[in-house]
């Protein structure tokens, strides 16, 4: 009930803007001045693939642009957990109850570019796609860019769909994947297929990571098993003015209590499927040990992971936590791409690890590793959280990953210069819809190559890219 009343009330501020729009109410761009362009996302969390990707947005459409023509900024939860990312970005404090907050900011700006993931779906929490549908609606109703980038659709609840068949009409969605293209489609969505924007990362180099590693008892030699679990069965994150009543007045609820007004999917049936999932983990992790030496370190990608890295830990008999509230995310990645081998629930501690050559597999919630696990032509490497048999499947699959390790990393180091092509196409149309909606805009002129479109590759990449591209 209360996702739905904020999402009435988003509506509202939305054909507000439209008739102020039609008023005259509005500011327009003129060339005496630069673009200024709002990334709304999932940052000031410390999940670091949200953060990762939006780093990589911005670096992107600063150098397809020009740095001196764009003044851009970004949404942050909290400055001091995003402190030291996205340079020479102007960062903006986002509240926890955003309706009026958009409808204000907006104004400031000529567009808007949503940058979350999971941007049309029902599964994390609705309030934060009614967030990125509110955006993309309020820059449309303002006649202002309207950009969702490298986004994935999903199920929605159906007040969600029709917000997004009325408000997100009149903007671009490049999604990361055919499936949700077809998704939005089917919505009337002015869609593109493109990627993720995080392939292109470059955090510290390996010496941290092996620093960091070794500091934690690694002997430098034996293989390093990365696993990213979480827990995939208290979403979604839901409003609710009685638990909050509760939690504030008696102390109820503390340990499913998200922030503010909102919290985690709970009860005992959830209990009891985290104890199932924690526990096929760390068992196949266990016996995979005894017969291939490896060194298992555990990965918190988003704070929220910190309890089931620590579960699993203990269950194998104690190993290495390392969560993003304790390393940023230049060397959060640069510890994970150290490993040899990697087990995750987490969609971005696959990509990111990807173009160091990770071995990966993965555990999924929901369709964003399968479809990536699709991409890779390496479908096997995935299973389900709630899969009844998932310890004997993901031992098997352990064990697949140490028998065919060479093959499956050259099918990753194709998968992962493919995705860098398709992420400078996105650069491409990008540029083609500012010189659509600015056409004063000074882009510039003639034939460019294809790498101009994309962030400043390292040199890693860019002999991944010889050598696969």
């Amino acid at each position: 009930m209360m996702d739905y009343t904020l999402g009435l009330w988003t509506s509202g501020l939305i054909e507000l803007s439209k008739l102020g729009w039609m008023l005259g109410a509005n500011n327009r761009w003129t060339t005496d001045r630069k673009l200024r362009f709002l990334f709304a996302g999932y940052n000031g969390a410390r999940n670091t693939g949200a953060d990762v990707r939006v780093e990589e947005m911005l670096r992107q459409i600063r150098r397809v642009l020009g740095a001196n023509n764009v003044d851009l900024s970004v949404l942050t939860q909290d400055k001091k957990l995003t402190d030291g990312y996205f340079k020479g970005t102007h960062q903006v404090r986002f509240p926890d109850v955003f309706p009026p907050f958009l409808f204000r900011e907006l104004s400031n700006y000529d567009g808007v570019v949503t940058c979350e993931g999971s941007m049309f779906k029902s599964k994390f929490a609705n309030a934060l796609s009614i967030m990125m549908i509110g955006s993309l609606g309020l820059a449309s109703a303002r006649n202002g860019l309207s950009v969702g980038y490298g986004a994935e659709a999903g199920h929605m609840d159906a007040y969600l769909r029709r917000m997004c068949r009325r408000y997100c009409r009149q903007s671009l969605v490049i999604t990361r994947n055919t499936e949700s293209r077809d998704i939005l489609h089917d919505l009337g969505i002015s869609t593109d297929v493109g990627t993720d924007t995080a392939w292109t990362f470059e955090p510290h180099p390996a010496e941290y990571g092996e620093k960091v590693l070794k500091s934690a008892g690694w002997d430098g030699k034996t293989p390093v098993l990365i696993v990213c679990p979480i827990n995939p069965f208290w979403w979604p994150v839901r409003a609710s003015v009685l638990k909050w009543m509760a939690r504030m007045t008696t102390g109820a609820f503390k340990s499913s209590h998200y922030r503010s007004m909102y919290f985690h999917n709970s009860g005992p049936d959830v209990d009891a499927a985290y104890a199932r999932y924690i526990k096929s983990l760390a068992g196949a992790i266990k016996t995979f040990k005894q017969s291939v030496p490896v060194f298992p370190v555990m990965v918190a990608m988003e704070r929220l992971d910190t309890d089931a890295c620590h579960k699993v830990a203990d269950q194998i008999g104690g190993a290495p936590v390392m969560t993003s509230n304790d390393y940023d995310m230049y060397q959060l990645v640069s510890i994970a791409r150290r490993g040899t081998f990697m087990v995750s629930s987490r969609y971005h501690g696959i990509v990111t690890t990807m173009p160091a050559g990770v071995v990966s597999a993965g555990v999924t919630m929901d369709e964003r590793i399968r479809n990536l696990m699709h991409d890779r032509g390496q479908k096997e490497l995935f299973l389900t959280v709630n899969d009844p048999d998932l310890q004997p499947k993901l031992l098997e699959v352990l064990k697949l990953l140490g028998r065919k390790e060479e093959k499956i990393r050259d099918g990753i180091n194709q998968c992962v210069a493919k995705n860098i092509k398709v992420m400078a196409q996105m650069g491409v149309r990008f540029e083609d819809h500012v010189r659509r909606r600015f056409p004063e805009f000074p882009l510039a002129g003639g034939v460019r190559r294809w790498d101009a479109y994309l962030p400043e590759l390292s040199q890693p990449l860019l002999k991944l890219m010889e050598n696969h591209g």
